[in-house]
């Protein structure tokens, strides 16, 4: 190394890399994938599935068209409890589509 630099730690390089190419933002919201049972507990992660991220929005797949109205009257609050996980990378909508059965 020249002039006594010293070592820079892989993760801020990586969030530095991630910041400049404007994906920082949708990284830490990939977090919600992995937080959303205990988001939204137990009860709603049995009817449930999240299906991804597009953006700004959430996508969550349904069980049953009876969830799906039921949910769809939550929205604001499971977006609430969503975004206060993610704190500085907030969602704007999160989407409930019924559960395609095969």
């Amino acid at each position: 190394m020249k002039g006594g630099a010293r070592p820079i730690r892989v993760d801020v390089v990586l969030a530095q890399v991630l910041e400049k190419h404007g994906v920082q933002k949708q990284v830490r919201r990939v977090g919600v994938l992995d937080l959303w049972p205990e988001i939204v507990g137990a009860r709603l992660a049995e009817v449930t599935r999240v299906k991804g991220l597009d953006r700004d929005a959430l996508f969550v797949e349904v069980r049953s068209s009876a969830w799906l109205m039921e949910l769809s009257m939550l929205k604001t609050e499971v977006l609430e409890r969503v975004n206060a996980r993610l704190a500085d990378a907030p969602l704007e909508r999160i989407v409930f589509v019924l559960a395609e059965t095969a």
